[in-house]
């Protein structure tokens, strides 16, 4: 018997049986197996090439301890490397396409009530109501407060008090009950879960996240004990660290190989368009607020600022005519890949500000300071949504934060790669 053209070895089927089971405690560990209701697909994807990298790690760990990986066939292994996750993968997104149809029909679902007809509780029936894909059928709302009672809420009833919700808990009326009350009401709280532990109905309690800007807070733990961190960034991690700026060097030195004849070309525009240096550094802030020189091709004469520096207003500001075309094809930033090499930027990052204006927009827009808990950037999360140049701050912070509070490999290399897609032409910095 062969398998693609080699003999077939008792060796491959104990391979095959160690994988599986190191794949499968992988996996349990990982949480791959949880309920996949709320999970979102890229998740799940991420999660199954996690358990197989690390039943691969574990396999040539054991390979190279007993010195038996030179009995195995390269190529089957590579076809086996990258046909498993395939097949876990598409498996799981067969039933996941199939379960959301089935479940927007109205089967397979499960009967949830919600305590609580404020603005968590709202915002979660309108969640719920808009992805009915998830399996959930909200059966109403339970609520103390004597004017919303008898009433209807997004379209869901509010069926009554928290003294109904027990007895219906016991009846079986639902199958969850998602607690959704402020935290000043933490007696209540308490008397729920002690009284509803006489049920048989799945708790969940939704703590209050929008009295105190926790929206994109992430819940942690120390020895069990929950934290949750209300402003952070995964790359506080030392290797998600030692992962970024390995991308920023790898990255930035091929990139600066590929374009220095670019660069060359430039420079030499610059010095004949008009007098003065090639190079234009501006003091900008970046990680942890601190001041670095940012490098740009100069694109304005030496002495325009000399009456003093206004943020915004590109269109407005005296540029050589050279000067103007790499402006408005952002050639002028190509000098940051150096800031980049050097450790003062980042390849994707928030775009870093000038000193004198960072001192005036952290007073004026919230959380502003924040954008500074990562390596400023060549480009990022808000420009390659169109926040870039002329347009508002606060857009372009809410954008820089939902990067820092997300950041990932995978979601570099999605700003990097449609970046180039998208084009460098800046229509707000002509």
């Amino acid at each position: 018997m062969h398998l693609y053209n080699v003999p077939w070895q008792d060796r491959y089927a104990l391979l095959g049986i160690l994988g599986g089971f190191i794949f499968i405690t992988s996996a349990q560990m990982l949480g791959l197996y949880d309920s996949w209701r709320e999970r979102p697909v890229i998740t799940n994807v991420q999660t199954t090439l996690n358990a197989w990298l690390m039943t691969w790690v574990f396999l040539v760990v054991l390979a190279f301890l007993f010195k038996d990986s030179s009995n195995y066939s390269r190529g089957v292994l590579l076809i086996w490397a990258v046909m498993t996750p395939a097949t876990f993968i598409l498996y799981r997104l067969f039933f996941r396409i199939a379960l959301s149809h089935i479940r927007k029909q109205g089967k397979n679902s499960k009967r949830i009530a919600i305590v609580g007809a404020g603005k968590i509780g709202t915002h979660l029936s309108q969640v719920i109501h808009e992805n009915k894909w998830l399996g959930y059928q909200i059966i109403g709302f339970y609520d103390d407060k004597k004017e919303v009672l008898d009433s209807n809420i997004n379209n869901f009833p509010v069926i009554g008090t928290t003294d109904k919700l027990c007895d219906d808990a016991k009846n079986l009326e639902f199958d969850e009950v998602y607690l959704c009350l402020p935290l000043r009401a933490e007696n209540k709280i308490k008397q729920l879960l002690n009284d509803l532990t006489e049920t048989t109905v799945a708790v969940k309690y939704i703590p209050d996240l929008f009295t105190f800007d926790l929206v994109h807070a992430k819940w942690t733990d120390i020895k069990g004990l929950p934290v949750v961190s209300v402003y952070d960034t995964p790359l506080n991690s030392n290797s998600s660290r030692v992962i970024k700026r390995a991308e920023d060097i790898i990255l930035s030195s091929l990139i600066l190989i590929l374009i220095s004849p670019i660069m060359i070309l430039i420079a030499i525009g610059v010095k004949l368009s008009s007098t003065g240096p090639i190079f234009y550094r501006q003091t900008r802030v970046g990680w942890n607020g601190k001041n670095f020189q940012m490098l740009k091709f100069r694109s304005m004469p030496v002495d325009v600022e000399q009456n003093g520096i206004k943020w915004g207003g590109a269109k407005d500001k005296a540029n050589t005519k050279f000067g103007q075309f790499i402006r408005s094809t952002s050639l002028d930033e190509l000098p940051q890949f150096l800031n980049v090499l050097k450790g003062d930027m980042s390849i994707v990052g928030p775009r870093p500000e000038r000193d004198i204006f960072v001192e005036q927009f952290k007073k004026e827009i919230p959380r502003y300071m924040q954008k500074h808990m990562v390596k400023a950037g060549i480009t990022g999360w808000a420009q390659i949504n169109g926040w870039r140049g002329d347009t508002s701050l606060e857009k372009r912070v809410e954008f820089d934060l939902h990067y820092i509070n997300n950041w990932s490999l995978w979601l570099d290399i999605k700003i990097i790669i449609l970046t180039v897609l998208k084009g460098f032409i800046n229509k707000n910095a002509s």
